[in-house]
Parts: structure tokens; sequence; C-alpha cells
């Protein structure tokens, strides 16, 4: 847990939902902004207007939907720790199943697996690709063998 430079659980779930939230909106607010400006009649002033209205409207609404994600993410991410008592990325794709699982509860159990399936892979994805990364620019920084360098003239 020393690697990771995040808050302590409680305060991690509040960090994540508000980044979580701040994405969504920004995110949101700039598709909104496109699917304003393409929807709306003729006109410059009218494309702007509608551009505007489409964002006050569904971007907080968006932004809103990514903290529940974000935050029920991060609350099984915190339990698992505290169960488990170790940080990994199981605990990651794990916390993306279940929250995926958990949000498509009212769709019924079939759109449950396939929520959960898709959270997981999605998570065990990301966590693989940082893995990757991690080894990959580690290979640039270790210490080089100075014996099989040529001799100096």
């Amino acid at each position: 847990m020393e690697e990771y430079a995040r808050e302590p659980c409680p305060w991690r779930v509040v960090d994540d939902c508000g980044g979580a939230f701040t994405m969504g909106t920004i995110g949101g607010g700039v598709f909104q902004a496109i699917k304003g400006f393409r929807n709306a009649p003729a006109g410059v002033g009218h494309r702007l207007r509608g551009s505007a209205n489409a964002v006050r409207v569904r971007a907080p609404q968006i932004g809103g939907s990514f903290a529940v994600w974000g935050g029920l993410f991060s609350t099984i991410d915190c339990g698992l720790v505290r169960l488990r008592g170790k940080e990994d990325p199981w605990n990651s794709i794990t916390s993306g199943a279940l929250t995926g699982a958990i949000l498509a509860a009212r769709s019924g159990p079939l759109t449950m697996v396939g929520s959960a399936m898709m959270g997981g892979i999605l998570l065990a994805l990301i966590e693989g690709f940082g893995i990757l990364l991690t080894r990959y620019t580690a290979q640039q920084f270790q210490n080089q063998d100075l014996s099989q360098l040529p001799p100096k003239d």
C-alpha cells in the first residue's frame, strides 16, 4: 500500500466520487455540446443556444452517474482492502465486476452477469495495461553492467 499516493480508505470514496463527477461533467459537457449543436435548428445562434442548453441539462446528470459509479467502486474496493488485508489489482478487478453487477441489478440477473463481466474485463484491461507500462518504464532505469562496456582508449 506504500506505492499508492492515494487517500486512506474512508476519504478515498469521497475523493473518487468527486473526481468521477468532475470527469463525467466535463466529458459529458463536451459530448452534449456537440450533440446539442448538431440537433439544433439551422443558424449559428440557434445552434449555440441548443449546445448550451444540452450542456446545462445533461452534463450534471452524466456527472452524477459517473459519481455513483466511482463512489460504489471505491466503497467496494475499500471493503476488499479491509477484508483481504492487501491492495492489489484483484481488488480493482473484483470491484469493477461487482459495481457493474450492482448497478445493473434492476435489469435482472442476466444483465447483472453481463455487466459484471464487462466491468471485470474493463478493469482487468486497465490494470494489465498499468502493470505492462510500469514494467516497461522500469526497464529504462535498470543499472547497466559496466563490465560489458568497451575499454577506454
